[in-house]
């Protein structure tokens, strides 16, 4: 069963996030906040596997709780759930450790899934903001360059296979096949391409692919 806590200011979105979620039958709501500092102390209570976390929260907001939660406990995952897809939202919640970022406005079937992918290792992110993920160009990319080529020269080729297709949101089974290696040997390259990145999870090392540019891997 996979345990989750809701954290969010509006008592009736908490209330259909819960009735989505058990429909599923392998999803528990173990507790809820109504606030980030909230969430963040109920998320040491409970020690829920994810944390579904609104942006818009009074006393502590939740992109400062993606950030908390990553540090005071390390094996939850957080997964963003909000009206704003805007781009710096987007942004500083994968780079603070949301292992997802999904609007409010998707299918229950789309949240099941995020919630799923979180606990099993994996990222997702709603397809609008994956357009916003791919596409931006920040101010700093020059220098977010150079920083993601010198992190991704620390791998071999075929890790540089792996998180290519990584980057282009593939599954571990879809890499798998595409490389013509089993899901388990993919799942061990993926965590050692990880730990050697030093990313929380795959979209964090998708972000560092982007940064890099096209044709990284031959530079």
């Amino acid at each position: 069963m996979i345990r989750v806590l809701v954290a969010d200011d509006e008592p009736l979105i908490v209330a259909g996030i819960r009735t989505v979620l058990e429909s599923a039958g392998d999803i528990e709501v173990v507790a809820e906040a109504g606030d980030g500092r909230a969430a963040v102390d109920q998320a040491l209570r409970h020690r829920p596997d994810v944390v579904l976390v609104d942006i818009t929260m009074p006393v502590l907001n939740g992109l400062a709780a993606v950030e908390e939660l990553r540090r005071r406990t390390p094996g939850t995952r957080t997964v963003v759930l909000t009206a704003f897809g805007a781009e710096p939202n987007v942004l500083r919640a994968l780079q603070g450790g949301a292992a997802g970022f999904v609007l409010k406005n998707c299918t229950p079937d789309e949240l099941i899934r995020a919630v799923r992918a979180a606990h099993g290792g994996d990222a997702y992110l709603s397809p609008a903001v994956t357009r916003v993920v791919l596409g931006v160009v920040t101010p700093d990319a020059v220098p977010r360059r150079r920083e993601a080529l010198a992190r991704l020269a620390a791998l071999t080729d075929r890790e540089a296979d792996v998180v290519r297709l990584l980057a282009e949101g593939l599954t571990n089974a879809d890499i798998g096949r595409r490389l013509h290696m089993t899901e388990l040997t993919i799942k061990t390259y993926v965590s050692r391409i990880l730990a050697k990145l030093a990313c929380d999870n795959r979209v964090q090392a998708a972000l560092l692919v982007r940064d890099a540019g096209s044709g990284w891997d031959e530079a």
